[in-house]
């Protein structure tokens, strides 16, 4: 079972790179503002941390670190479908074939889903993982507003735009709004960081398909 836990933690990570290659041709660039760019190739790196692990019988990545970016990259899934608009084939990368947005909108965040539920030991996470996961959202925000500061032509929207999304556009949105925003998405990402937590709680300890 190992085998195969390893070889589907390796296609997660193959897709955390290949959707987000243009962050990695672009260098330390402004492709990099993106959650999703950051939560992919966080994942993918964890991923192939995890799937090396299971070939190996090796130490996995720690409980804390595997729930907070499934939750993060159920949260980039979640805003691509309910907030985004729909990807356009027209301006879209292309890697292997397929959309990039594709990628690491739809396909990481339903594989990493079944990893969590099919390939992880539960009852590991404890209460309190449902507000320390939080932490990362509003360094995210804190490092796009500081970087609009120092540099607000840099992009990567157009016109040189340096906010990535329009909810966090200072701009066009102020300061009120924005903490409402980001308020009201810790809000949510709380309400989702239950969700998993809960989850975890119900599941078995290990399931059939389970490696540590």
């Amino acid at each position: 079972m190992r085998f195969i836990a390893a070889l589907y933690r390796f296609v997660i990570a193959f897709f955390c790179f290949a959707g987000t290659y243009e962050a990695w041709l672009s260098g330390i660039g402004n492709r990099w503002v993106y959650f999703t760019v950051q939560t992919n190739i966080l994942l993918g790196v964890v991923m192939l941390w995890a799937g090396a692990a299971s070939l190996l019988k090796g130490i996995q990545p720690p409980a804390w670190i595997k729930g907070c970016l499934t939750l993060y990259i159920v949260v980039t899934g979640l805003v691509a479908w309910l907030v985004l608009p729909p990807a356009n084939p027209a301006t879209t990368a292309f890697a292997f074939g397929m959309m990039t947005t594709t990628m690491v909108h739809i396909i990481v965040p339903i594989m990493a889903s079944v990893d969590f539920l099919l390939f992880d030991p539960h009852r590991r996470f404890p209460w309190h993982y449902t507000l320390s996961w939080l932490i990362y959202f509003p360094f995210y925000l804190a490092f796009v507003l500081i970087r609009a500061q120092i540099w607000p032509h840099s992009g990567p929207e157009a016109g040189g735009n340096p906010y990535p999304y329009g909810f966090i556009d200072l701009q066009e949105l102020g300061w009120a709004k924005i903490g409402l925003n980001a308020v009201e998405y810790l809000g949510i990402f709380f309400v989702l960081a239950l969700i998993i937590f809960l989850i975890d709680r119900i599941l078995p300890k290990r399931t059939p398909l389970t490696v540590q």
